[in-house]
């Protein structure tokens, strides 16, 4: 049976086939491709007030403390990725709370940075949520978030799974809504929406998009010339960056 997005990285079988995925292999798309673009857009973040919303282990709130941010809050749904972070921010200023983005309190104008990071499309109602983020920052606060690119969340069936995936079958585009996809041996629900539908969602919440990036490949990020050929064929990953006026 297809588990939302926290429930499915609490399966025990799910949570050590992603922590062996990101910190055993070279070349990974998140490595490669989704954190150089989410450092750039972020900036600076010296004495600025993070909120990290779906922070999975945290990796960026270590990070983003070395930089001397004024302040981190992760706040992540699955109860293992919390204690994850939890345990990784151990005798640090940062903080890891445990809900689901879309229940939590969010405090108003009490952030200066947003970070979203692979999250925003296990999230059905994202409207709802860009309203609560544009609420908890300050004037002039920034929404930075990283998403599959909506040409994958379209449709998974040219995915092999025994080989690295060489062909990409885009179908059902305008065809928003739920999809069950088969990962890490595992069904996980994702909503998949286009990138105007994101644009829009936005702009309705009171964003000034400040900019649309895709991940285009940089050859200096990669170890092995074949993955990074192979990374120029199709984006994996969108990213938005909105700032509250």
């Amino acid at each position: 049976m297809p588990k939302e997005g926290p429930a499915f990285y609490d399966d025990d079988a799910v949570f050590k086939t992603y922590l062996e995925g990101r910190h055993s292999r070279s070349d990974t798309p998140n490595d490669t491709l989704e954190k150089p673009v989410i450092l750039e857009l972020a900036g600076d973040l010296a004495n600025q007030r993070i909120l990290d919303l779906g922070c999975g282990d945290a990796a960026f709130g270590l990070y983003a403390l070395s930089q001397g941010c004024q302040s981190y809050v992760g706040v992540e749904g699955s109860h293992k990725m919390a204690a994850a972070a939890q345990q990784l921010l151990a005798g640090t200023a940062g903080t890891v709370v445990q809900a689901a983005l879309e229940e939590w309190e969010y405090p108003p104008e009490a952030f200066d940075r947003v970070i979203a990071r692979l999250v925003f499309h296990y999230i059905q109602d994202i409207e709802a949520v860009f309203k609560q983020v544009y609420r908890t920052l300050v004037k002039g606060g920034r929404l930075i978030f990283s998403i599959e690119h909506p040409m994958i969340t379209s449709s998974d069936k040219g995915w092999q799974r025994t080989a690295p995936r060489q062909d990409w079958i885009v179908d059902n585009y305008f065809l928003t809504g739920q999809r069950v996809t088969n990962w890490m041996g595992s069904q996980v629900i994702k909503y998949h929406r286009t990138v105007e539908n994101y644009f829009l969602a936005l702009q309705q919440a009171g964003f000034m998009v400040e900019s649309v990036r895709e991940s285009a490949p940089r050859r200096e990020y990669f170890e092995d010339e074949a993955t990074y050929l192979r990374r120029q064929r199709i984006p994996l990953f969108l990213f938005m960056a909105g700032q509250k006026c």
